[in-house]
């Protein structure tokens, strides 16, 4: 499957001719899956809601809002009360302001800083170390706490890559991600797709 290399988005017309699609388009290959994914919007009420509730955010919001105000909007509409936030040390200013801003809006926001528990990496045969003491991340712990105090949606904040991934394995409630960690390039990974010389590094040509 191609989709970012297709020129042509078939899957944005009204109405298109079956030849119109590229040969690897997904819409000739897997027309089973698409029909499973409309059943599944249908049948099950918590993906319904959160699909129904994203539509009416991106109707309102779309080129007017910032996603922090989507994410109130979002919540307030789909009747959360309890927020959680899993964030990285290094972004404890911004988690902070963070929860002042949701708790203003009625929110009970619970928030859990990725070296709770500190536990120092030679504990777990890590050697690479940055200094003496040197506590994990402990995204693992970071959703068993969120899970116990019952959490409804959780917001990950500038967590590193890897860490990211294991807490979404372990959050019992839905997650979203308001910044992932990327200091080189103040949390927005994707500048290094824009800027020549950082698309140099990336394609090797330095």
């Amino acid at each position: 499957m191609f989709c970012a290399k297709c020129h042509l988005k078939v899957c944005c017309k009204e109405e298109y001719k079956i030849e119109e699609l590229p040969d690897f388009c997904p819409m000739k290959k897997f027309a089973n899956l698409i029909e499973r994914s409309l059943k599944i919007y249908k049948e099950n009420a918590q993906v319904w809601k959160i699909f129904q509730l994203a539509a009416t955010i991106e109707y309102y919001g779309y080129m007017k809002w910032p996603r922090i105000i989507e994410l109130i909007e979002f919540c307030k509409k789909l009747g959360i009360k309890k927020l959680g936030i899993a964030f990285c040390i290094g972004l404890s200013k911004e988690a902070e302001e963070l929860c002042k801003v949701l708790e203003r809006h009625g929110f009970t926001v619970y928030s859990i800083c990725c070296k709770c528990g500190g536990i120092d990496k030679s504990k777990l045969g890590i050697t690479e170390k940055l200094s003496k003491f040197d506590p994990i991340c402990n995204p693992v712990l970071q959703a068993l706490i969120l899970n116990e105090l019952g959490t409804e949606l959780n917001i990950i904040l500038g967590l590193c890559i890897g860490h990211d991934i294991l807490f979404t394995m372990f959050s019992k409630a839905p997650v979203t991600t308001i910044a992932v960690k990327d200091r080189v390039l103040g949390h927005n990974p994707i500048v290094a797709l824009y800027t020549s010389y950082w698309r140099s590094i990336l394609y090797g040509k330095t």
